[in-house]
């Protein structure tokens, strides 16, 4: 049987993925816009939007009836690397609109924030792979860990189009192929 947590560790690969192409771009120094804004949309949209709407409202509530606090311990610090992680993307918004209006130095927020984020998610799921999610397995039922895998499902259907998973995972590839 799939579990929940496996299908979160599947969307980890191609997170984890996402964070190389970020990493391989700095090392780079791309300056495209295009490629920057891609980026942000993949991370906004499924890592966040996706992948993280499956943790936080399904996985860590369900989490917190077994005992575990969404204000001190594991999960606790899973929910506030989220919150950095969404400043390293404003971070990296901010740099696109600074490039936009000629400002050099928007190239270098962009970076920072890149990087920044890239290092914040590979220590976040490296925690979330091999503890967390370990814990999880240990407290949830097959029945729970079934149910969650079916509200998982339903996440997915409900985020179509442009930056669904399958189509989020296509975008990641082709970056892939370009960077890395």
């Amino acid at each position: 049987m799939k579990t929940a947590t496996q299908n979160l560790e599947h969307d980890h690969v191609y997170i984890l993925q996402l964070t190389e192409i970020m990493q391989a771009m700095v090392e780079k120094e791309v300056n495209n816009i295009a490629h920057f804004e891609l980026v942000v949309n993949l991370i906004r949209r499924f890592a966040d939007g996706i992948h993280h709407a499956k943790e936080e409202d399904l996985l860590f509530p369900k989490m917190g009836e077994k005992g575990f606090s969404p204000v001190q311990g594991p999960v606790a610090v899973m929910l506030s690397e989220h919150v950095q992680g969404r400043n390293y993307v404003q971070g990296m918004i901010d740099g696109i609109e600074m490039l936009r209006q000629d400002d050099s130095e928007g190239l270098e927020v962009i970076y920072d924030n890149m990087d920044g984020y890239a290092e914040l998610l590979q220590n976040h799921i490296a925690k979330e792979n091999g503890v967390l999610f370990r814990m999880a397995d240990q407290v949830l039922s097959d029945d729970e860990q079934s149910s969650l895998l079916i509200q998982f499902d339903e996440v997915e259907a409900e985020a179509t189009g442009e930056f669904s998973t399958a189509s989020s995972i296509a975008k990641i590839t082709e970056l892939a192929a370009l960077y890395l």
